[in-house]
């Protein structure tokens, strides 16, 4: 135990754990934060900076502790107490865990625990912690003052069509025994979600998207509106007429391959997490900046459940969605793959973008993610691609391409040595670089001695 304590001052105060010197309603403010959270422990006898002072304890002073955090919290809170003697000195450890039903308050106030500090929910926050403890969302209760004559059932049906082509459930039915079955519609109530998919009208949330030089100099701005499906759609289109594309020549020069300055596809799983995962309580906007060499998302909501940015980092981590019903739709539709692989995929694609940085960070209430380069991506991997596209549009055999390859690797290569390398006699080589050279593919850059090869783009 002595051991177990030398670790723990050693590490300090952290997400599940607290230190203080005496007790007194800190003490209950940490444990409901904790029970809001993921469980946790409170140390008395040790001070903020890990020194341990001890505590008296006496008979009764556990019992009357025990009673005045479950009389001050509501549902009432029972923690687990030891008493752990370190080097003659006592400490108490009231250790709780997370609680089933949330959200716990202490004398009417809620706390959660954010990092080796305990923060104050807001209304919001509260409500969202109910809904998440029972495992109900936001997107599942009636929309206030809609109807399904609020509901486009066009949209309705491209959806079923949608999801019937994706094969991972069978729509089978009308328009409304679908939605009914898929639980967007309850009996003749439709969902915020249903709205929010299907609305015939303007839903009143907003993607605001804009092309800046600075962070103050604007050059586009622009404001969408429309069902989600519909916006992700145009959003997609905005963000692509806005982005910086080279052009790779390879081969004939009426092949041409085109290099986003970004990789789409991560692109657009950064907007659908921004529109899936955002809180739709919130009158705040999502936001998408695109600069120079960055584009940032910004949606509404911090991350949802007990997720933080370390745990985005991984690639294991425990999913929590905050919009099930929406979640569900975009999964069925085939637009995004199992809960919780969003990023998992984003940063597979950025393996191709070498210099490219993703940076996570909350912001106030609100959560963004930037995508940053130092150098534009200009040219594919010669490698991977030489094999197949020279062969396929030149007609060049294997022992051609063999030599493109080695002098992507050394364009200061001696043609000597490139026979060496492939296996054949100098003068056979010297013809085959002369016939790459005429059809176009290399370009002696300077004299025989001193000089380099050009592969052609």
């Amino acid at each position: 135990m002595i051991a177990d304590i030398s670790h723990i001052l050693t590490k300090g105060e952290s997400d599940v754990i607290e230190f203080k010197t005496s007790f007194n309603e800190d003490v209950i403010e940490s444990l409901v934060a904790f029970a809001n959270t993921k469980g946790g422990a409170v140390f008395i006898g040790i001070t903020d900076n890990a020194e341990v002072k001890g505590v008296m304890v006496e008979t009764e002073t556990l019992q009357k502790w025990t009673n005045e955090i479950r009389t001050k919290t509501q549902p009432g809170l029972v923690p687990i107490i030891s008493v752990i003697e370190f080097h003659g000195k006592h400490i108490v450890r009231l250790f709780i865990n997370e609680f089933p039903v949330k959200p716990v308050s202490c004398k009417g106030r809620f706390f959660k625990r954010l990092a080796n500090s305990n923060y104050q929910l807001s209304a919001l926050e509260i409500s969202n912690l109910s809904m998440q403890s029972l495992q109900v969302s936001w997107d599942s209760y009636p929309a206030y003052n809609k109807s399904l004559d609020s509901i486009d059932f066009e949209k309705v049906q491209k959806f079923i069509d949608k999801v019937n082509n994706a094969g991972r459930f069978a729509l089978l039915g009308t328009p409304l025994e679908c939605l009914q079955k898929l639980k967007l519609v309850v009996g003749n109530t439709i969902t915020n979600a249903a709205y929010l998919l299907f609305a015939n009208e303007s839903t009143g949330y907003n993607v605001h998207l804009g092309r800046f030089k600075t962070p103050s100099f604007i050059i586009d701005d622009k404001m969408l509106n429309g069902t989600l499906f519909d916006v992700v759609e145009d959003v997609m289109r905005y963000i692509i007429s806005h982005l910086k594309v080279a052009f790779e020549i390879k081969g004939m020069t009426t092949q041409r391959t085109e290099i986003f300055e970004y990789p789409i596809p991560a692109l657009r799983e950064l907007l659908l997490n921004a529109i899936i995962h955002r809180d739709y309580t919130s009158s705040i906007d999502v936001q998408i900046k695109i600069f120079d060499q960055s584009i940032r998302f910004f949606n509404p909501g911090n991350l949802f459940g007990n997720l933080d940015i370390e745990d985005l980092k991984t690639d294991n981590y425990q999913a929590f969605t905050r919009n099930k019903l929406i979640a569900e739709a975009f999964y069925l539709t085939g637009d995004i793959e199992k809960y919780g692989s969003g990023f998992i995929r984003i940063r597979k694609e950025l393996l191709e973008y070498p210099s490219m940085q993703c940076i996570y960070s909350e912001l106030g209430n609100g959560f963004q993610i930037e995508l940053k380069y130092l150098e534009q991506k200009i040219q594919t991997d010669l490698k991977t691609d030489l094999k197949t596209d020279l062969k396929t549009d030149l007609k060049i055999d294997d022992i051609d391409s063999k030599i493109i390859l080695i002098i992507s690797e050394d364009n200061f290569i001696s043609i000597p040595t490139i026979a060496k390398k492939i296996g054949k006699k100098a003068t056979a080589t010297k013809n085959r670089i002369q016939k790459l050279k005429t059809i176009g593919v290399l370009q002696r850059i300077g004299a025989a001695k001193g000089g380099y090869w050009k592969i052609n783009e």
